[in-house]
């Protein structure tokens, strides 16, 4: 039987792009800037509904870039999820309402597409917008049997497989078994990434240090992962306005530019997957970003990256190419990603240790230290690193089935 899974991961790096796709990539470059951030509480926030935070990381993420709500006229929702404690379904066009904005376009990305960002600058590109809001926030706390009831897939379930930790779980350890990676490699991004959130008072974590000690002795979820191995569960919201770089100049932050941009979808099922252990949708996204911001990785200064578990920090960078199959532990070793090293990862702690808001996390942390906003986390003299420049983010959706790069860089 043909391995179809193989065949379909080389299709999109086997075809050479036409001159005028070329062309089109390379002028979006520079061409658009992420001007606002906005941010909630976040960590276990009673009594707060999931529009509560969207409107307060809108309103934030708005007055943050110096713009009034009129000026939006894009409204992007990150993910739809099932509302909880009864509050009603929650759509662009209700979210819309209580924000007090009237978008010209709206949309709600489904399940675990990764195509916001991508979304946002087509409705720039084509004149249908100059300000671009997208918007992520849930409470998930708010109900303890939420997660049991989206773990409720019975195809899996019949073989005691439940949720996205198993489906990860068992990427991993077909990885174990493939490039002989395990929790020896992974205690590096559990503590570095730890080490990150140390400094940064919105963590979750922000107090709560790990050794590689306290990393061995956390408890099993899902074999092979431990609980340091597992993301966060976090109530809260994040927003950011995109718009072009021409009106960026004439606002009140550094101009944040998007370098590139790259998506890529393997779309098959963990469970069908003939590439579970990769490469994944990192590996042609990646080359898009790169190729249309004209970089290699050698220009890159950091890296954030989505970590719903270590180990997807681990494929991503290595599909990415900053190190060959197998090579992660060597590579990661000596604390090449912490505070002081020579590449830093998700400087806020991550989805790990600062906040889980999906592929919002990374992104806005890399606009935040480009626009040199960091405070004791702020890469440059005070973390003993480079001064970003240049920041690669990515976003990973579903069990490794869709993937986006996103290249920042401060003009």
């Amino acid at each position: 039987m043909p391995d179809f899974g193989t065949a379909f991961s080389g299709l999109a790096s086997d075809r050479k792009l036409t001159k005028s796709e070329k062309e089109v990539q390379m002028s979006l470059k520079d061409k658009y800037a992420i001007v606002g951030v906005g941010y909630t509480p976040q960590g276990r926030v009673p009594g707060r509904t999931a529009m509560s935070f969207h409107v307060e990381a809108i309103s934030n993420a708005v007055r943050d870039a110096g713009l009034k709500r009129e000026d939006i006229d894009g409204l992007i929702c990150y993910r739809h999820f099932d509302s909880v404690n009864g509050e009603a379904d929650i759509t662009p066009y209700l979210v819309a309402q209580q924000v007090g904005i009237a978008p010209r376009m709206m949309s709600q990305e489904a399940n675990c597409a990764r195509s916001q960002l991508i979304s946002a600058l087509g409705w720039l590109e084509a004149g249908l917008c100059n300000y671009v809001v997208i918007s992520y926030a849930y409470n998930p706390n708010a109900d303890p049997s939420l997660f049991a009831r989206i773990a409720d897939n019975l195809t899996s379930n019949v073989f005691g497989q439940f949720g996205a930790t198993a489906d990860y779980a068992m990427a991993a350890r077909r990885a174990m078994h493939v490039f002989h990676t395990g929790p020896e490699t992974w205690k590096h991004i559990a503590v570095g990434q730890r080490k990150w959130a140390n400094l940064n008072p919105a963590a979750q974590m922000y107090e709560q240090k790990v050794t590689f000690d306290d990393y061995y002795k956390s408890r099993l979820i899902v074999e092979p992962f431990s609980l340091l191995d597992n993301c966060l569960i976090t109530d809260g919201g994040r927003a950011c306005v995109i718009t072009s770089a021409e009106r960026a100049r004439d606002l009140r932050h550094p101009v944040v530019t998007i370098m590139g941009v790259g998506g890529h979808n393997p779309s098959s099922s963990i469970e069908k997957s003939t590439i579970m252990a990769g490469p994944t949708g990192a590996r042609e996204s990646g080359k898009t970003a790169l190729r249309m911001a004209g970089i290699t990785l050698d220009d890159i200064d950091a890296c954030e990256i989505y970590d719903c578990f270590t180990y997807t920090v681990e494929i991503t960078l290595q599909d990415y190419g900053f190190f060959q199959s197998g090579e992660g532990e060597d590579w990661l070793k000596g604390g090449t990603i912490e505070p002081g090293g020579r590449m830093p990862v998700n400087t806020s702690g991550g989805l790990l240790s600062e906040a889980y808001f999906m592929g919002l996390t990374p992104l806005t942390e890399g606009v935040m230290q480009l626009m040199g906003r960091c405070g004791d986390r702020q890469l440059g003299p005070r973390t003993h690193t480079k001064e970003p420049q240049i920041i690669l983010c990515s976003d990973n959706g579903a069990i490794l089935q869709t993937h986006a790069t996103t290249i920042l860089r401060r003009l």
